[in-house]
This record gives structure tokens, C-alpha cells and sequence, in this order.
């Protein structure tokens, strides 16, 4: 192979492996905690300060991709057995387990010490349990129990602590309130995803779904049905703890009843089809609640 071959080969392999480090770190996911705590921390804040919401959003980006990554290198296996995820990283070969580890390790610490040393020690002692908890209680409980969804859902909810605590140094019932919103949401955005996959989760032993038998569909749908219910509930009952203004409430009631109609034609017909409208719906939903929340109090 001449000298020019070679130079291009190895700028192949880098990039492939840039790609496969990023795929490792799930950036959708990703994303998505950084602008629930980015959320939280504008709304935590009496003023706009740039460089606080700046430091609240890396830190717990950098300690949800740091999560994402170990919890790929713990579920290898059973990844390699799933049709959804058998073309990660690490079960198509394009990681080896220690350099997942490597990576995963690197970038929990670099958050953690981000978030210690740049904001303050009550969100970095939040980040830590949302690390511990979802990686060796969570992640080991998806093969054992159906509680998984439920416990999980705790560190899961975890970002938008993490975004309030680094702006105010302290949990207000306010935190507490926007914490709950996003604990309710996530079942039926997870439980939608659980049906949808549900043979493949079966496959590789992961009990995902809320039911003994994984074909129960009525529970898996009533469960959406009454928790999007509660979601309804818990996101009015936030417009009356913060204060917020006629604009925040009209939009959570106009969201909470167009959620409400997605998730009842799930439980209504059961199907594919359905079930996938719910899950868009979800994506749509919370984003959409979190940008009410930040132009009411805006006053706009």
C-alpha cells in the first residue's frame, strides 16, 4: 500500500471512529437533557445570566453523554441481541468494550468536575445520584423487573434539578413541580417505544413493558392513558405553584388535551400506527410546554 493509501485510510478510520464516539454518547438524548436543564435554569433565574445557563447545560450534557456511553458499554450484550440497537457501536464492532469504557468514564468525571468546580456542590451531588441510579439500579433492573420504566423515570427526571440547583443553589417546590412534569412524561413516551419494539425487548430479555405477558396490550395502553392523564394534571397544577400567567396555562391545557387525544387513539385502537403518532407526539409535546414556560415568564 503506498504512503498515500495509507494517509487516507487512517483518515477513514478517525472519522469513523469520531462518528462512533458521538453514536456512543446519544446525542439526541443527549439534546434533550440539555434543554430540560436549560429550561430549568432560565426559569430558576430572576435574570437572564448567560454563563450560569451556559455552565448548567454543558455540565449536564457532558454528564448525560458521559451515562449514555457506559450504559451502552453495560447493555452490550443485550444490545447485540435487539434488532433496534444492533447497529451501535459496540455491537457492530466499531468500538472495541474498553474504548466505550474509556470514553464513557473520561467524560462522567470531566461533568462532574465541570459541575463541581463551576457551578456548586448541590448539583454536582444531584448529577452524581442520577449517574449512580441509572447506571447500577435502572440499567441492571431492565432484565429483572417490569419496575424498571418506573424507577428509571426518577434519575431520568433528574436534569431539570440539576438546571434549577445550578442557578438558585437550592430545590424549590417550584423545581419540584417542573421535576414531576417530566417524570410523568417520560411513561408514555417509553412505554410507546416499549410496545412498538416490544418482540425485539423480548428477544433479548429486557422487561420493559409494564405486563407479564408482553402481548397485554390493554395494560401497557390503560397505564399511558391514566399517567398522560396525571401529566395533564401535574402540568396545570405547575402554572398555580410558579405563578405563571394566562398564556402558560391556556397552552398547557391546548397541549395536555391534543397529548390526551394521541395517547386515547392508542388505547383506543392498539396499533402500529397509533402507537408511533404517540411517540411524535411526546417529542412535540414537552419541548413545546418547555417554550411556554419560558415565554410566559418573559412576559410575551
Amino acid at each position: 500500500m503506498s504512503a498515500s493509501n495509507e494517509i487516507l485510510t487512517s483518515r477513514a478510520v478517525d472519522r469513523v471512529d469520531v462518528k462512533a464516539f458521538l453514536v456512543l454518547a446519544k446525542p439526541e438524548i443527549t439534546l434533550m437533557v440539555m434543554i430540560s436543564a436549560g429550561v430549568a435554569s432560565l426559569l430558576a433565574s430572576d435574570s437572564f445570566r448567560f454563563v450560569v445557563l451556559i455552565h448548567s447545560v454543558l455540565g449536564t450534557g457532558l454528564l448525560a453523554a458521559g451515562v449514555a456511553a457506559l450504559n451502552q458499554y453495560l447493555e452490550r450484550d443485550v444490545d447485540s441481541r435487539m434488532r433496534r440497537t444492533l447497529r451501535r457501536p459496540l455491537p457492530a464492532g466499531e468500538l472495541t468494550p474498553r474504548q466505550a469504557l474509556v470514553f464513557g468514564i473520561a467524560i462522567s468525571v470531566a461533568g462532574m468536575l465541570y459541575v463541581f468546580l463551576l457551578l456548586n456542590t448541590l448539583t454536582a451531588l444531584v448529577g452524581l445520584l442520577t449517574l449512580i441510579s441509572y447506571l447500577f439500579i435502572y440499567t441492571p433492573l431492565k432484565t429483572r423487573t417490569r419496575l424498571c420504566t418506573f424507577l428509571g423515570a426518577f434519575p431520568g427526571a433528574a436534569p431539570v434539578l440539576m438546571g434549577w440547583s445550578a442557578t438558585t443553589n437550592s430545590l424549590s417546590a417550584e423545581a419540584w413541580a417542573l421535576y414531576v412534569i417530566l417524570f410523568l412524561w417520560q411513561f408514555p413516551h417509553f412505554y410507546a417505544i416499549g410496545w412498538l419494539y416490544r418482540e425485539d425487548y423480548a428477544r433479548a430479555g429486557m422487561l420493559m413493558l409494564p405486563s407479564v405477558d408482553e402481548n397485554d396490550e390493554r395494560t401497557t395502553f390503560r397505564l399511558i392513558l391514566i399517567v398522560t392523564q396525571l401529566l395533564i394534571v401535574a402540568s396545570l397544577l405547575f402554572g398555580f405553584i410558579s405563578q405563571t400567567g394566562i398564556l402558560y396555562l391556556c397552552s398547557a391545557e391546548i397541549l395536555g388535551i391534543g397529548f390526551y387525544y394521541f395517547a386515547y387513539r392508542a388505547y383506543s385502537s392498539r396499533s402500529k400506527r397509533a402507537a408511533k403518532c404517540l411517540l411524535h407526539a411526546s417529542v412535540i409535546y414537552l419541548p413545546l410546554l418547555y417554550l411556554f414556560m419560558i415565554l410566559d415568564r418573559l412576559n410575551l
